[in-house]
């Protein structure tokens, strides 16, 4: 074993091998195959209607096409290996897992031991308890910036911080639409967590509906918007089953421009609606399709944590898309490491495909 791997034991020793589970997390799991087990029993009648394929020729198409994201002032990954990542948001350096990272680091140990939070997992309490902070105790959010947007990281019990920089590249293409669209725009941001992507289409000048199932997250979208300084700004924060609200806002004939798509692999509503991603997404990009414009600019879908490739949700946005005209681009989402000494390396964080018009 190596003077790295040893101290990186120390450094965590809670944690167990990269990649192992504590007994927490294992009946978590348990339960996760139990419940997902369950939903596939269920009777025939629950599952979703046979979904026939629109009449018209299939959008062209571009693939792969990977969008990377680098290092700036406001975050970077600096280093990555061993299962693990070390990035910088804001002012502080945060370790996390990451699977994909199957490298050794670049960067001197010294670097990593610098870092001033590490996610641990090896508990199985909410909040700020499966962190740990070697420097000096951290509260729950630290003040951060995207694009001169000022909004909240924040340490959660999942391992995220409140914000996935690799959609930046998303946002940039879409506020390019919003600005260059000389009119009104409506966007519909899906699945929205703490609400960058809104506040990104609102500043550039859209009218944003926002919907997420957690009335917590939420909660932190309204409270960024007020950091920002984006009150003024038409957002609505709408607490909801995403695929309810879709229903619905097709049943009273309302539309957007751009529909922004960014689903976990499974979840579950307010009401204990379940959102598994392979079973319910064919509908949920059906009637995505049904609710936009007659002069719509976009429909952009992300995946996380999938086993399928992004050929996957490229097949399926094109078929959902005929007749449509316009082109699906779809592939990967990259970070590349940031910094004279990294390895230049790139992660990659998630599978796309968005629909733009000709």
């Amino acid at each position: 074993m190596s003077a790295r791997d040893t101290n990186r034991r120390k450094r965590n020793p809670a944690r167990g091998p990269v990649g192992s589970k504590s007994d927490p997390e294992r009946k978590a799991s348990r339960q996760r195959r139990n419940d997902d087990s369950s939903a596939a029993k269920k009777p025939d009648a629950t599952m979703q209607p046979h979904l026939p394929r629109p009449p018209g020729n299939l959008p062209a198409e571009t693939l792969p096409l990977i969008l990377e994201v680098k290092g700036d002032t406001d975050y970077a990954l600096l280093d990555s290996g061993d299962g693990q990542k070390l990035e910088r948001y804001g002012p502080y350096r945060i370790v996390r897992p990451e699977g994909q990272a199957l490298w050794r680091p670049a960067l001197r140990q010294a670097e990593w031991d610098a870092a001033n939070a590490i996610f641990t997992g090896d508990t199985d309490e909410e909040g700020m308890g499966r962190w740990r902070f070697p420097k000096m105790p951290l509260g729950e959010t630290w003040p951060m910036k995207h694009d001169g947007i000022d909004f909240l990281g924040r340490f959660t019990s999942f391992r995220h911080v409140g914000v996935f920089p690799e959609q930046a590249t998303h946002w940039r293409h879409m506020a390019g639409l919003i600005e260059n669209a000389g009119r009104p725009i409506k966007v519909l941001n899906l699945f929205g967590y703490t609400g960058l992507a809104s506040l990104v289409a609102a500043r550039a000048g859209a009218e944003v509906t926002h919907v997420d199932a957690s009335r917590k997250a939420v909660g932190w979208a309204r409270e960024n918007q007020l950091l920002a300084g984006l009150d003024d700004k038409p957002i609505r924060w709408i607490v909801e089953d995403a695929m309810k609200f879709v229903e619905r806002e097709g049943r009273r004939g309302n539309s957007y421009d751009i529909v922004l798509l960014d689903p976990p692999a499974f979840g579950r509503g307010p009401k204990g609606e379940v959102w598994q991603l392979f079973e319910s997404l064919p509908a949920m990009v059906a009637g995505c399709r049904a609710i936009l414009s007659d002069k719509p600019l976009a429909m952009v879908l992300t995946a996380y944590s999938i086993r399928a490739s992004f050929y996957a949700i490229h097949a399926l946005m094109r078929e959902r898309m005929a007749g449509m005209g316009g082109r699906v681009e779809s592939g990967e989402l990259i970070i590349r490491e940031h910094g004279e000494d990294a390895g230049g390396r790139a992660i990659s964080t998630s599978l796309f495909s968005r629909w733009v018009p000709a």
